[in-house]
């Protein structure tokens, strides 16, 4: 199908009369050229002609006609930035240096070749979303090329190797359970750095050789996506009731959908050792969309080469990212080193790394992608589409995903064990009570203190609140354990264990002596005729003053 491109008539009307005239000799036209309008029909008449045509493409240089059948295979149209990257500039001069200098005689380039011979023009004209200037091959001339016919590849890469997928890592849906943990010790209000420990939990779900493990950042930036944090990282509570009490495939689709369509998530925001500066601007929605479009042609079920789907676009889609081909005004920093990353040459490390990031990290901890490693200790090297991933990326939820049946474990010394599999709306509203204890495998661990009810009761929430949860969750709660929150509710802390320091004398004059000096004010309470509390923070003060007295001692601490 001859693409809508301009013909040759439109692409020769904007140039000059000696730019028609080196056309001309060129193509062996030997007509006196005088009149624009006049000599564009009778150049177009004999370059259209089919003999004509095809005796003058046996004589381009290999390469000038490498160039126009890539161009024909992309149904004769590239990004203009993209083509002389790959096939040289074409020399920018006035009419009068260029009649001078006669560079089409020594052309630098394939490209300045097929320019001067009218086999390409430069156009802006909108593809995608945003206008762009565009090298094309004027659409009379397309149709005589033998190679025309050709399509550009509509999968990028290649199936991967039997060694590349060796070790499957199945992606699942543990997402879920990390933000019912991430909400929960938000919502509690735990500080930063006890949140950011929160990130130990992914490594049973992470591959250890994965180049971007999950981060707490990251999945604080998908649950604000889905609206369940406002923009100071607190928890919308209805939100998060629904969220919770949702489905795991309602949820896990929220996610997704949201994650899908925001405009605002920025990936190359959240690549780790990469750090963007200055005031330009990305369009992470149109990028994601651009590579979610070259995963779609991919089969589903199909081990992919990581590697080889990467350097796919770069061959063909390199400039995904930025639809302008402007790789100089981008200022992003390797925080590693220092250096800034600009210019074509460092597509890998950003766009690359976009993509890479995008399927190993974002896509996988969603549900979407499977990954797969040749070992263990080797690194990612090939990746499929789930067999949820139809259902997500079409916004609906998937089938096949587990149900939240499993009951909270109670054991008398006021610990609890939280299947993965217990309802997460149980287990946030647990947490909320009690002091984080880590994750075995498949289980959560909490622990009831009084310093947990406190902070739960500072939050407006009651004890009687906490036991109707393990009613209702628990198959047996211990007696001991309802006396204990129920007493405590009533007198608070009645126990309490505290680390103290004794000062020991070796008589009692010396204790008397000590309690009328200037120290007495560090001494606590007596504990027999030799031996005296020590207040925390004075130990050194004491036995400064028992030194002054005459009287050496040491500290056993």
């Amino acid at each position: 199908m001859t693409p809508q491109h301009p013909d040759l008539t439109q692409c020769l009307q904007n140039q000059d009369l000696g730019f028609l005239r080196i056309v001309a000799e060129l193509w062996g036209l030997d007509v006196k050229i005088t009149d624009v309008h006049t000599a564009i029909p009778q150049i177009v008449l004999h370059i259209v002609d089919p003999d004509t045509f095809s005796d003058n493409l046996d004589l381009l240089p290999n390469r000038a006609h490498e160039a126009l059948e890539e161009l024909a295979v992309n149904e004769g149209v590239m990004p203009w930035s993209q083509f002389i990257r790959r096939y040289g500039e074409v020399r920018e001069m006035g009419p009068g240096r260029r009649d001078r200098e006669k560079p089409y005689l020594d052309p630098i380039s394939p490209s300045e070749t097929l320019w001067y011979q009218g086999l390409i023009g430069r156009v802006f004209f909108d593809r995608s979303t945003s206008a762009r200037e565009y090298a094309y091959i004027p659409s009379d001339l397309y149709r005589l090329l033998p190679f025309s016919q050709n399509t550009a590849p509509s999968t990028l890469g290649r199936k991967a190797s039997r060694r590349q997928s060796l070790l499957p890592l199945p992606t699942s849906d543990r997402i879920l359970d990390h933000a019912c943990t991430l909400l929960a010790a938000m919502r509690t209000g735990l500080p930063e750095e006890e949140i950011a420990s929160l990130s130990d939990q992914w490594a049973e779900n992470s591959p250890t050789h994965c180049e971007y493990p999950p981060t707490i950042q990251t999945l604080q930036t998908i649950l604000f996506t889905a609206g369940l944090l406002d923009k100071d990282g607190i928890p919308q509570s209805e939100a998060v009731r629904l969220f919770l009490e949702a489905s795991r495939g309602e949820a896990l689709s929220l996610l997704v959908s949201s994650y899908l369509n925001s405009p605002d998530f920025n990936e190359l925001h959240l690549i780790p050792n990469l750090q963007p500066e200055g005031a330009w601007k990305n369009d992470p929605f149109q990028t994601r969309k651009e590579i979610l479009n070259f995963l779609s042609d991919l089969p589903v079920g199909t081990w992919w080469s990581l590697n080889d789907f990467v350097a796919g676009v770069r061959e063909h889609h390199p400039d995904f990212q930025r639809p302008t081909g402007d790789y100089d005004s981008w200022f992003i920093r390797d925080i590693k080193t220092g250096e800034f990353f600009r210019g074509f040459e460092h597509w890998d490390k950003i766009e690359g790394a976009i993509i890479r990031y995008t399927i190993t990290a974002l896509l996988y901890w969603l549900g979407i992608v499977d990954l797969a490693a040749p070992s263990l200790d080797a690194p990612i090297e090939a990746f499929r589409l789930s067999k949820w991933s139809d259902a997500l990326l079409k916004g609906n939820n998937p089938k096949g995903m587990p149900e939240e049946t499993d009951t909270i474990l109670v054991t008398s010394d006021a610990r609890l064990r939280v299947p993965r599999l217990t309802p997460r709306v149980a287990r946030y509203q647990v947490a909320r009570f009690c002091l984080w204890g880590g994750v075995d495998k498949e289980i959560y661990k909490y622990q009831i203190t009084p310093e947990s009810l406190q902070r739960a009761r500072k939050q407006g929430l009651q004890i009687n609140h906490l036991l109707s949860i393990l009613r209702r969750y628990t198959s047996t709660i211990p007696p001991t354990i309802v006396k204990v929150l129920e007493r405590w509710e009533e007198r608070g802390t009645e126990v309490r264990i505290v680390h103290l320091y004794v000062l020991r004398l070796s008589s009692p004059d010396i204790l008397k002596e000590l309690r009328s000096s200037r120290a007495a004010r560090f001494l606590g309470e007596p504990l027999g005729p030799t031996a005296i509390i020590v207040k925390p923070g004075a130990r050194e003060k004491v036995m400064a003053t028992l030194a002054e007295m005459g009287y050496l001692g040491e500290m056993d601490l």
